[in-house]
Formats: structure tokens, sequence, C-alpha cells
């Protein structure tokens, strides 16, 4: 199984950016997604999760971000406008089978290898 995250980059403060995460040797439409970010000395901590019931968000980014997924391409996107420097941080993406929790990375199964999102003021 193989998560890649792409589409990091360096953007100014109210700048887009789009996400992808593109997955393989799985069966992408069982499994919940997930956008988790780590910024500089803090803990990952969850952004977004996309599941059979509906989509989650993380209150720091609820109305900026939206998450996507599309199962027949077997990837997945995280829509991000209005970026904020405290968005700074690696963005990594996650795949989950029946989680007990959308919201702790231990729920989930894969992990992409991160891409860094960092926003200027």
């Amino acid at each position: 199984v193989q998560l890649q995250a792409s589409g990091g980059g360096l953007l100014q403060a109210g700048d887009s950016l789009r996400l992808s995460c593109a997955a393989s040797g799985l069966t992408f439409s069982s499994y919940d997604m997930g956008w988790f970010r780590q910024a500089p000395g803090k803990q990952r901590e969850f952004v977004a999760a996309s599941s059979w019931s509906g989509a989650y968000y993380a209150d720091s980014v609820k109305g900026r971000f939206t998450i996507s997924k599309d199962n027949a391409k077997n990837s997945g996107y995280l829509q991000m406008n209005s970026l904020r420097p405290e968005d700074t941080a690696v963005y990594y993406c996650a795949a989950a089978y029946r989680p007990s929790t959308r919201y702790s990375p231990s729920s989930y199964d894969y992990w992409g290898q991160g891409t860094l999102v960092t926003v200027s003021s």
C-alpha cells in the first residue's frame, strides 16, 4: 500500500492551494481518508476527514478547507483557501479502515510521506 501526498509549496497569506493524495494497493473506496498536519515542534493534528458519513473538519480550518475523495481515481484532495501563516506545516494524507475515531492519527492504517506547505504573512 502506498499513499503519496503532493502539491505543497510556498505561498502568501490569503492564497489557495490544493493538495493531492494518490493511493495504490488498497480498495480506496473502503477506507476513510484523512488529512493531518504537523508544524515544527508540534504534534501531528487532525485537519479533515472524508468518510461514508460525510466530511469532518478541525475548527481551525472549517469554512476554508474542503476535503474530497475520488474513489474512481484512487485519489483524495484537500482544497485550502484563505491560507494563514498558522497553516504552515507538513501535511499528511492517511487512510483508515473503519476507524474507531477519525480524529486521531492512531486510527489510521496507512500514511503518505507528507508535503510541506509554507504560508508567509
